[in-house]
């Protein structure tokens, strides 16, 4: 009897968790100890508490405010370096793509909606703890929409070389016999391809063609 009682102590997850809200720290903790596997070692209300907490105690898992006093990106960052052992999930009550990525690129292996039931907080626990990476479900799915929707193509696609260059030189305000002359081109030559510029921009106007020459990033550098 005495040596499956060991196993199973063995086998709990120690977390700690920070977050400067006390009512809901302790409400993460409350709902973190409904579980048997689940030891909460410790609890912070900062972003360096977490890391001394972290340095302290090396839990299995640091569960973490994003906007902590502190932040918890730094906080994310510098316990993967003083902590490589401890796995990072961050608490959020903001949908917002560039803080998870930002915290996915900092170390964090969960990205957690504070809407997040308990029973769903600990099943998140126990997912990376057990090597899995997660993000809340409905910014998954925004992020890989937002990465399987084909990214509009540049207006400029289309313009050949030599009319991208006399677009280049409509851009820098030169009239149609400066570019000619720039380019050993005749005047006639140059209202052709300007022309043809406007068609395929789908613009009336040299002026527009201009603006979103600009827009595009022709003739940067």
């Amino acid at each position: 009897m005495g040596e499956p009682a060991q196993r199973g102590v063995s086998e709990r997850i120690t977390v700690i968790v920070a977050d400067d809200h006390p009512l809901f720290l302790e409400g993460v903790i409350g709902s973190l100890s409904a579980a048997q596997d689940v030891v909460v070692v410790g609890q912070a209300t900062s972003a360096s508490g977490a890391v001394r907490l972290a340095r302290e105690h090396i839990p299995d898992i640091a569960l973490l405010d994003v906007t902590m006093p502190g932040g918890g990106l730094q906080a994310v960052r510098d316990i993967a370096e003083c902590c490589p052992a401890t796995r990072v999930v961050m608490l959020t009550v903001a949908e917002d793509e560039d803080k998870l990525f930002a915290a996915l690129q900092a170390g964090a292996a969960g990205y957690v909606l504070k809407g997040v039931s308990g029973r769903e907080l600990i099943a998140v626990m126990r997912a990376v703890h057990a090597g899995e990476v997660y993000v809340a479900p409905p910014l998954a799915a925004r992020v890989l929409t937002e990465m399987l929707t084909p990214r509009p193509a540049s207006p400029l696609v289309e313009l050949t070389a030599r009319e991208r260059a006399v677009l280049e030189l409509v851009t820098a305000g030169l009239s149609n016999q400066e570019i000619g002359e720039r380019l050993n081109l005749a005047e006639k030559t140059v209202k052709h391809y300007m022309t043809n510029i406007l068609g395929k921009l789908h613009v009336r106007s040299r002026v527009e063609a201009a603006l979103l020459a600009q827009k595009a990033g022709l003739g940067e550098g």
